[in-house]
């Protein structure tokens, strides 16, 4: 079993999906975890598929993972914010101690061809999904480098490497987030730092239900949300969906000693898919 007692992690986007399985499994490994989302009121008219927790999921995220027994910290986090990405970066600090670990969970995504598409939402979408990993990154690759101990692990999707109709700000920044992940790589590994990229095709999460539900009011077809995830598990050579502890699972290993020399890779997770 992977042992990461005495090590800190932070997990952005780790209040709910593939976040929140990765914390929970890296707090059973016995490291200390801060955990960060974009805490939010709901709001109308939002047009991205995020998952926004209340300010109430604060204590319950905190008390899930505390009761692994490790050091917890979970408040909001901005990462399109370089103030509120360092502050949170410094509280965590101030709890755990200095940072081992940074997974880069936080994601969003639309459904929306080029044709209309409006700059602000390619922006929240392109700003989140890759700046805000750059941002994150660059709060805790220079204590990792001068402590000679680093992971970095970038959840990306098989959109860095197919294209997926109506998604293009999402695919540019996956695909964006590969290149990152490349360059960290290379800037951390004479120092004991790796940087490895996570690819899964459709994983069962909040995120994943609400943007099937905008494809479906999308292409008005008649059929249901929960129909065309149906559809998505059939046609995956497997014949269901991945699960988010699967994810969590390599993400551990790959925060390991015994895989320091995995690094500068994109691993996927798609059960034979091509996406």
């Amino acid at each position: 079993m992977t042992n990461l007692t005495g090590r800190s992690a932070i997990v952005t986007g780790g209040f709910s999906g593939m976040g929140f399985a990765i914390a929970t499994a890296l707090a059973k490994a016995g490291a200390n975890v801060a955990v960060g989302s974009y805490v939010a009121p709901p709001q109308a008219g939002r047009v991205d598929a995020a998952y926004y927790p209340g300010a109430d999921e604060i204590e319950r995220v905190r008390s899930a993972l505390a009761a692994h027994g490790t050091k917890v910290h979970a408040a909001h986090l901005d990462v399109r914010d370089s103030f509120l990405t360092n502050h949170f970066v410094a509280e965590a600090e101030e709890v755990l101690g200095p940072i081992d670990i940074l997974v880069n969970a936080a994601g969003t995504t639309a459904e929306q061809p080029v044709c209309g598409h409006s700059d602000e939402l390619w922006e929240k979408i392109v700003d989140t999904n890759l700046t805000g990993a750059f941002r994150t990154t660059r709060a805790v690759l220079p204590g990792m480098i001068e402590r000679g101990w680093g992971r970095i692990v970038n959840i990306g999707s098989t959109a860095a490497s197919v294209g997926w109709k109506d998604n293009p700000a999402y695919c540019a920044s996956k695909a964006g987030l590969l290149g990152l992940t490349r360059c960290v790589a290379l800037e951390g590994a004479a120092h004991g730092v790796t940087c490895v990229m996570i690819s899964p095709t459709w994983v069962e999460t909040e995120l994943m239900r609400r943007n099937v539900a905008q494809v479906v009011e999308r292409e008005g077809r008649g059929r249901s949300a929960e129909e065309l995830m149906d559809e998505f598990r059939k046609g995956n050579p497997q014949g269901r969906m991945m699960q988010p502890e699967e994810i969590a699972a390599l993400a551990v290993f790959l925060c390991s000693d015994l895989a320091k020399g995995i690094t500068m890779e994109n691993i996927q997770i798609t059960g034979g898919a091509l996406w």
